[in-house]
């Protein structure tokens, strides 16, 4: 992993808002795996990526289809592989064409299918707060070079979020990553 930024947020909207933040660096071909417990908010960060990129149509978990594709400025390719029995069904669905498509793919519970991923994606890990049940630390790491030469972009555009933690070293202005 080459580096990372840590950030908090206080609520789902919140949660939404950080996530189209990002989505504005979104590039073609981008891939982001989300991870994290049932109910951490996996689905409201791709809903504000999504409105991040200018997708109209409402986003919802697509646990049950597994694939949802989006149109906005560039397609958003939608997953949730925590159904899936074995990592080699993620091929079965497509995953090879999705990553080509030039839009962006997101994974819900990506972690678990990782090892037939291409070594090259942003990892978001959202936890929830033990004392405060809206808050949620969200950690993202990259992986190889895509999104790592953005980590300063995405320091950027995440400022009003950001906090100090081991994912990003120190806060806004300070640190290597």
């Amino acid at each position: 992993m080459s580096g990372g930024v840590r950030a908090r947020s206080t609520s789902v909207e919140a949660t939404r808002d950080l996530a189209a933040a990002l989505a504005e660096l979104a590039r073609p071909g981008d891939l982001v795996l989300l991870v994290g417990d049932l109910g951490t908010g996996k689905t409201a960060f791709c809903q504000g990526f999504g409105r991040g990129l200018g997708v109209d149509e409402q986003i919802t978990s697509p646990t049950f289809a597994l694939v949802q594709t989006y149109t906005g400025r560039l397609d958003l390719n939608h997953l949730d592989v925590y159904r899936l029995g074995q990592v080699n069904e993620a091929l079965d669905l497509g995953l090879n064409e999705l990553l080509d498509d030039g839009g962006v793919t997101l994974i819900e519970w990506g972690d678990t299918i990782a090892g037939v991923l291409p070594p090259d994606f942003l990892e978001v890990h959202l936890t929830a707060s033990t004392d405060e049940p809206d808050v949620r630390e969200i950690d993202l790491l990259t992986v190889g070079p895509r999104w790592s030469a953005r980590v300063r972009a995405v320091r950027t555009a995440l400022s009003a979020w950001l906090v100090d933690g081991p994912a990003g070293g120190p806060g806004p202005g300070g640190g290597a990553c």
